[in-house]
This record gives structure tokens, sequence and C-alpha cells, in this order.
């Protein structure tokens, strides 16, 4: 099979720390990065779950479903764009 080459840009210390991480393994970054391509290949995508961990903290989640309690309130007063730029101003 022929092969062919291609530069990556990282931060360094990725790639030291890769370097001696994959180096314990018995490989050198070039292997893992193709190991990491063939299981991409494999999987069909990224051969490991990618996906935002983050939650909302309790604050925002306070917030948010009091927003949603407002807008379903109807003894709350609605706005207009304008009208809401005018309260405003006064």
């Amino acid at each position: 099979m022929p092969t062919t080459s291609f530069s990556v840009r990282m931060d360094a210390d990725v790639k030291k720390e890769s370097e001696l991480i994959y180096n314990a393994l018995g490989v050198n970054l070039t292997t893992a990065i193709n190991v990491f391509l063939r299981k991409s290949i494999a999987a069909g995508g990224f051969p490991f779950d990618v996906r935002i961990e983050e939650q909302p903290n309790r604050e925002t989640i306070e917030a948010m479903l009091e927003a949603e309690r407002i807008a379903r309130d109807p003894n709350v007063k609605k706005y207009s764009v304008e009208e809401a730029l005018q309260e405003l101003k006064s």
C-alpha cells in the first residue's frame, strides 16, 4: 500500500505528553495516529463519544425554570419590542 505524509500542528506540551504515553506503550506518535485513524474509519467517525458534558449549574437551572414559568403565566404583562424599549426609557 502506498504511503503519504502530512503535518499536524499541535501544542508542544500535548505532543510531549502524548509521546511519553505512546512510547511507554511501545509505539511512536505516527503509529498512534495511524491507529486512531484506522479506528475512526472502522467506527465511521470518532472511535469514542464526543459530546459536551457540562450541565447547567443550579442557578442557571433555576433561572431557566423561572423564565418558563413567567412565559406561561397569563397574569404576566406581555410587551412588544417597542413597548419594552419605551418602558425601559421611562
